[in-house]
């Protein structure tokens, strides 16, 4: 995203003086990215990426895999996949079977949840320590279980007793495997970096996660099915637990060799959000070409609670086609398995015809920022009410007006896009920090502004 002309004062978010018509052809997934360059990574020879997210996420973990050994190169492409790089990614193990380098390595993390938990695991397969470090915020993420799920297993890890980066993974170049019991509450992700390199430990792995509902759920059904597709023997199975404490999920992977050979990227459907919530705000229609008509990711779940807002959403070759009538209905949901739209989803809500609340997502006071919080707080300084709930968010819609201060975006791209939903109807909105939106979409302000100028 251009950083605005005038950082001081924050990026002007464009605000709709009619309905928007338009259609938006959106990047890769994050998700699916950086799963893919850490299969690559694994892979007994090279794997072709294409599509992939090109952002500071993704940036971050192809320096990683690179940091274990692994060469990580640019090869052009002529269908189009990657309309900005116009490449692909090839990602080459150092030499077969055994990817990681001999030596001491350093990983940034930034403020990337996929890079701080996926990368670890494999960390554990280097020959020499690994060192983690990243962003400020990052230290009050959760990756502590993960930590404590290595050391179920042998590996060494220094981080001083905080469970937080930085730490350093003493890699000693194998894992023997076995079993690994956790709690995966607060991030699905600790499931998901455990999964994808356990077929390179000797014995493979087992994860039992024992605790409450896993939050974004999906995403674990999307490693599962991507460590498939390159050739590993994955089994998954629940339990409930007794007197409601949860439940008693575990996965099944066995060792073996990994050969993605070749991954297409799909677009990132939670990206797709504010621009779905435009054609809500504005009584328009948005079309997304290229929307999959089978997804690794939660793309059900997404339509559904849209069409519970509102929104007539139907998918032709022409992609996906969403229409609003200008009404937005408020409504009650548990985000758990799509709690990265919850900040788009809460800029609806403050301006629906009805209150909203929405549940399952209070493990987000731990993402790129406590959302639950900035939320409130954010929509609140607009004249809105939000109101935090243990495990969510009560919306009551007001009349918004925007302020002296800019909407701080708390250094968070979802609050970001949030944000500019709530501008398309509240004129003079700005927001600090926009340009944070770079983290998993670089396009976005760009994109954006477009989609109102072209129909304004």
């Amino acid at each position: 995203m251009q950083p605005p002309p005038q950082p001081d004062n924050g990026w002007a978010a464009p605000t709709a003086s009619s309905a928007v018509h338009a259609r938006v052809r959106l990047p890769g997934s994050k998700s699916i990215t950086n799963r893919a360059l850490i299969l690559a990574a694994l892979a007994t020879g090279p794997t072709r990426i294409t599509g992939a997210l090109r952002a500071r996420d993704t940036e971050l973990m192809a320096a990683a895999v690179a940091a274990l050994g692994a060469t990580v190169r640019e090869e052009p492409t002529s269908d189009g996949l990657n309309a900005a790089s116009g490449s692909a990614w090839v990602i080459t193990p150092a030499w077969p079977g055994r990817p990681l380098r001999p030596a001491p390595a350093r990983v940034d993390v930034g403020n990337a949840g996929t890079v701080l938990r996926f990368v670890p695991p494999v960390a554990a397969l280097a020959q020499g320590d690994v060192e983690f470090t990243g962003d400020p915020r990052v230290a009050q993420r959760p990756v502590g279980e993960l930590l404590d799920g290595l050391r179920q297993l042998g590996v060494e890890i220094a981080d001083g007793g905080r469970g937080a980066v930085p730490f350093i993974v003493r890699g000693r170049g194998r894992v023997a495997g076995g079993a690994v019991t956790l709690d995966a509450s607060s991030s699905s992700q600790l499931v998901s970096g455990l999964m994808l390199a356990a077929p390179r430990y000797e014995a493979g792995l087992q994860i039992r996660h024992e605790g409450g509902r896993i939050p974004s759920a999906p995403h674990i059904a999307m490693s599962v099915a991507m460590l498939r597709a390159a050739g590993a023997h994955v089994e998954v199975g629940s339990l409930e637990r007794q007197a409601g404490n949860g439940t008693r999920d575990f996965w099944l992977i066995r060792p073996g060799p990994l050969a993605p050979g070749s991954i297409d990227v799909e677009p990132d459907l939670s990206n797709a959000a504010p621009f779905l919530a435009a054609a809500l705000v504005t009584g328009g229609e948005m079309t997304i070409p290229g929307w999959p008509g089978t997804s690794l990711q939660a793309a059900g779940q997404i339509l559904d609670v849209l069409g519970q807002m509102g929104a007539a959403c139907s998918i032709s070759p022409a992609g996906l086609q969403v229409k609003g009538t200008g009404s937005i209905r408020g409504i009650t949901a548990d985000l758990r398995d799509v709690a990265e739209l919850t900040p788009v989803l809460t800029a609806l809500a403050a301006l629906a015809d009805s209150p909203s609340e929405f549940t399952g997502i209070g493990h987000m006071r731990r993402h790129e920022s406590d959302r639950l919080a900035a939320l409130a707080a954010e929509i609140g300084a607009l004249g809105g009410q939000v109101t935090e709930l243990p495990d969510g968010l009560q919306v009551r819609p007001r009349p918004l007006r925007a302020g002296d201060q800019p909407f701080d975006s708390h250094d968070d791209h979802r609050l970001v896009m949030g944000a500019a939903v709530l501008g398309l109807a509240v004129p003079g909105l700005r927001v600090h920090n926009a340009g944070t939106v770079g983290k998993t979409f670089p396009e976005f302000g760009r994109l954006w502004r477009q989609m109102v100028e072209d129909t304004s």
